[in-house]
């Protein structure tokens, strides 16, 4: 594995088992045990009904392109990112009605559209972190 120079994400609390849960190549969501609203991004409580008894369940990895933007070049503040000029960054629709933001790899950016069915693939940027991404389905 060569030396990853990009930013990686900072776990917490509130993170700490979605990241482990990509360790092991499963990708998971929020669910409020209250009301059954599912989340994503992670955090401490339920976006619906404000609860805290806030649990995971496995994702089935599916979605659909919903929107998405061609990174075409970096800003100074993000020089290690240069080297995967163009990338694909997406608003993706998962199966269980949660809208996830990733980046998109294994189609050119001239290729991918809304409505694109794609699924998760992982990406082990150090050993301790391993990072989700979508390719398509």
């Amino acid at each position: 594995m060569s030396e990853y120079k990009r930013p990686l994400p900072q776990i917490n609390e509130y993170t700490q088992e979605f990241w482990q849960a990509c360790k092991e190549n499963t990708l998971l969501i929020q669910t409020c045990r209250k009301c059954g609203n599912k989340q994503w991004y992670p955090r401490p409580s339920c976006i619906n009904c404000g609860s805290t008894e806030i649990g995971w369940v496995k994702a089935s990895g599916k979605g659909t392109v919903y929107s998405y933007t061609v990174i075409r070049r970096v800003v100074a503040n993000s020089p290690d990112f240069q080297r995967d000029i163009p990338f694909i960054v997406a608003e993706i629709d998962l199966e269980e009605g949660v809208r996830i933001y990733a980046k998109v790899d294994g189609i050119a950016p001239e290729q991918v559209k809304p409505g694109l069915k794609v699924k998760v693939d992982f990406v082990q940027a150090t050993p301790e972190i391993t990072l989700y991404r979508f390719v398509p389905a």
